[in-house]
């Protein structure tokens, strides 16, 4: 019985996952990534655009700015890194 709980409280829950934009891709395995979100205004219930910019771990530098990709919430990594990359959707069109 004590085996079940303590089992049952190391199960990890599942990793949120968020698709944004890279808008940085200049730190060393480091990328900002920007995730739009809609918002209810709530006086006049118009839905609104936000925005926010997250850090996530790039390990391998493979992302470059105007790439969509997929990241997953993971430990704190730094001080304002608690995001990873799970993989790129799109890559941006060279110019």
């Amino acid at each position: 019985m004590a085996g079940e709980e303590a089992q049952a409280a190391t199960t990890e829950l599942p990793a949120r996952t968020l698709t944004g934009t890279v808008v940085s891709s200049r730190m060393n395995k480091t990328i900002a990534v920007e995730v739009e979100r809609l918002v209810r205004h709530p006086t006049y219930g118009k839905y609104v655009r936000r925005t926010t910019k997250l850090l996530a771990h790039d390990e391998h530098n493979e992302c470059r700015e105007g790439d969509t990709v997929a990241i997953a919430e993971c430990r704190p990594l730094s001080r304002h890194k608690s995001w990873r990359l799970v993989r790129v959707i799109e890559r941006a069109a060279l110019s």
